[in-house]
């Protein structure tokens, strides 16, 4: 980041360990750079953990939003990477260890509700072009009707109607 004072945030590759073992990410979890916003939409593919930013970074792309109680760094990703690159230094300087009963991803159910929740978030702050609203609601479409179909099937129909009503508010 000193060599291009351009770039607002930079991320770092990371070495896994889960359950004491070192592991290799998933193809999927391979980290991209430059202007990445497709390859955010389907999951999360940066880790606070690994990221630099400059101050004017959150002058200009905010903070996590705090009333996700999961996925706020995914909101945060999408609201980034839809307009500036994140770079990437291809060195593992980040030690993550995962596997851990307090993980978001074992207490939080339904992660892809939040998912869903900033997806749309991102679709109405209008900072989206044409062309980026599009993938977005190309993502959202099947995703939401996965986490419907469960909504349905576990009887949270007040739910349903609740996100039936927002993704309307969307077009879907």
């Amino acid at each position: 980041m000193q060599a291009d004072p351009e770039i607002l945030i930079s991320q770092t590759d990371e070495i896994w360990i889960r359950h004491g073992t070192r592991v290799n990410p998933c193809k999927h979890h391979q980290k991209p750079s430059g202007l990445i916003f497709a390859e955010c939409l389907p999951l999360c593919v940066v880790s606070p953990s690994a990221v630099m930013m400059r101050r004017r970074f959150f002058t200009e792309i905010g903070h996590f939003d705090e009333t996700l109680p999961a996925c706020e760094d995914y909101d945060l990703w999408l609201r980034t990477s839809c307009r500036y690159p994140i770079s990437l230094l291809s060195e593992k300087l980040v030690i993550k260890h995962g596997g851990h009963d307090d993980q978001l991803s074992r207490t939080v159910p339904a992660l892809d509700r939040y998912r869903i929740l900033a997806l749309i978030k991102i679709i109405n702050s209008k900072i989206l072009s044409p062309a980026q609203k599009k993938q977005v609601l190309t993502i959202l479409k099947p995703k939401s009707e996965i986490y419907l179909n469960g909504c349905r099937k576990r009887g949270r129909l007040a739910e349903v109607l609740t996100f039936e009503k927002l993704l309307r508010g969307v077009g879907l």
